[in-house]
């Protein structure tokens, strides 16, 4: 009889973001706000 054992550890590590990522980051989550408040508005006033 032959027997296999595999053990397998997964490590889960928080990664850190560095400063300038961050602000990148923030950039574009700031420009896809503006973008979509454009289209909002587009949407709206094409319905009228």
């Amino acid at each position: 009889m032959i027997l296999n054992i595999f053990s397998l550890t997964i490590t889960i590590t928080k990664r850190e973001k560095s400063l300038e990522e961050a602000l990148h980051n923030e950039n574009v989550k700031k420009i896809f706000e503006e973008n979509r408040r454009k289209v909002e508005n587009y949407i709206r006033i094409r319905q009228y």
